[in-house]
């Protein structure tokens, strides 16, 4: 692939240059072709930036005009376009469906539009473990789906759903009499001056395109990273665009984002309010894709956290922005890879305008393991576990998990600190002395050291713990032949 190039408007050039490092390094970690990036503060763009290749055929770099697919970030515009239809007092997301649709099975009558837009309604998918719709037309995906059983009770889980958009399209269509790709094209695109965004797919002919590459498989309905980089093509049929569909810009998007916030779109404080808060679970807990976008609300995915929460949706692995309310800033992040997944390191980003978002700086820590953090860098992680139990016995809430332990260790690794890395991993061995994965961490640390003796002996450790451990048996096998 060619080499990244850079093509950058902005302002205050220290904290720029410094991220345009970071990505340039994290588009060749990921295989990234293309990426725009957008930075929003304080109402204003302070940050337009495009990176490397467009069309890898041609070699085209990626200028401000490269359009992108944003994927399932369009659930956002819908999200937006049912909050200005229920200002005008034309629907309520808390209304049961059947009181605006005819045609739903009895089971589907008393779901709420809030239900179906957070994925915690139990709906049948109108999509296979492929992605593929349920049938050849419209009418016969829609036909089938409605025959299928609730896959659980109405908000017991979330789960990703994208029946649940086709019915609030057939709502806008209905109660705002225009289609819904008209209905958010006059009262967003053209209301906010976007004049590049549009609705499409792999085959229209889009000027500009950044087109799609893929380093993912779908196995089996599970998706899993290739080495290799290829064409991706897809096909979002007109019905099927509340769900995914747009192509746009970062640019656009960031003033997509400040029409959003500003009142330009959205009249009324309230109606942003729901717009980004998650849905509650039955259990009274939220639900999300994983443990950053750990929530859902309306169209919009959420980081839901005490420190520097965050709307942010994300779009078919390669594309995503974050609005972070309480700072003030947002982050658009479009990419022509899927596989890209930047919603991983969006955070990163904000870091750089927010130093107590850097993961070097502890972001994203339990406050357990923030005090622990501390504590260590005084003494250059010396004395691990003697710190761990002094802070233990002051404070009786003081508590490491495994994971957490070992999920630090890993991000010390990453960040080339492999010394303190070892001392992380020897005292999650101490804490959690009959945990086979923490003697493997730890042996795969010592290795990377050279030290071959003691990791051959934590590795025997671990799959003594663990007889299902198959890569501690390789490493084994890997380090006695050397």
């Amino acid at each position: 692939m060619s080499s990244v190039s850079f093509t950058v408007s902005s302002q205050n050039q220290p904290i720029n240059d410094s991220i345009d490092l970071f990505l340039k390094e994290k588009m060749q970690k990921l295989h990234i072709p293309a990426l725009q990036l957008a930075v929003v503060r304080h109402g204003k763009i302070i940050k337009s930036s495009n990176y490397g290749i467009a069309n890898i055929e041609n070699s085209v770099s990626a200028t401000n005009e490269s359009m992108f697919s944003i994927n399932s970030c369009t659930k956002a515009f819908v999200g937006v376009a049912i909050m200005q239809l229920q200002e005008e007092g034309k629907l309520n997301i808390n209304d049961p469906i059947s009181k605006y649709l005819d045609d739903l099975p009895s089971a589907w009558q008393e779901l709420t539009m809030k239900q179906l837009f957070s994925n915690i309604s139990g709906l049948p998918n109108i999509i296979d473990e492929y992605e593929n719709l349920l049938g050849n037309t419209e009418a016969a995906s829609w036909e089938k789906v409605k025959t299928l059983p609730m896959e659980f009770n109405t908000g017991d889980h979330f789960r990703y759903n994208q029946t649940g958009y086709v019915i609030i399209g057939r709502i806008i269509n209905k109660v705002s009499g225009m289609h819904f790709t008209k209905f958010i094209e006059e009262r967003q695109f053209k209301a906010v001056g976007m004049k590049h965004t549009r609705f499409g797919d792999s085959y229209d002919v889009i000027p500009n395109s950044a087109g799609a590459y893929t380093t993912q498989d779908n196995i089996n309905g599970d998706w899993i990273t290739t080495n290799e980089v290829k064409n991706c093509f897809v096909k979002f049929p007109e019905f099927f665009r509340t769900a995914t569909g747009i192509i746009s810009t970062s640019d656009e998007i960031a003033k997509w984002i400040i029409a959003v916030q500003n009142g330009t779109l959205l009249k009324q404080k309230s109606s942003l309010d729901l717009l980004w808060q998650p849905a509650i679970l039955n259990n009274g807990r939220v639900g999300g894709f994983n443990k950053l976008v750990n929530g859902y609300a309306l169209g919009w995915p959420t980081v839901s956290r005490e420190e520097h929460p965050a709307a942010g949706p994300i779009g078919g692995m390669r594309s995503a922005f974050f609005v972070y309310p309480n700072d003030d800033l947002s982050i658009v992040v479009l990419t022509n890879l899927q596989g890209a997944n930047p919603e991983w390191f969006i955070d990163e980003i904000a870091g750089y305008y927010i130093p107590d978002m850097k993961e070097s700086n502890g972001f994203g820590l339990s406050p357990s393991l923030k005090k622990l953090r501390k504590e260590l860098m005084k003494q250059e992680y010396n004395n691990a576990l003697k710190t761990a139990e002094s802070l233990k016995k002051s404070d009786s809430k003081f508590n490491l998990g495994e994971n957490e332990l070992n999920d630090f260790g890993y991000k010390l690794l990453g960040e080339k600190k492999q010394p303190e890395a070892l001392k992380i991993f020897k005292l999650n061995v101490d804490l959690y002395p009959q945990s086979g994965n923490t003697y493997d961490s730890y042996a795969e640390t010592l290795a990377s050291l050279g030290n071959k003796k003691e990791a051959i002996k934590n590795y025997k450790k671990a799959f003594q713990l663990n007889p299902k451990n198959k890569n501690a048996q390789e490493q084994i096998k890997k380090l006695e032949s050397i």
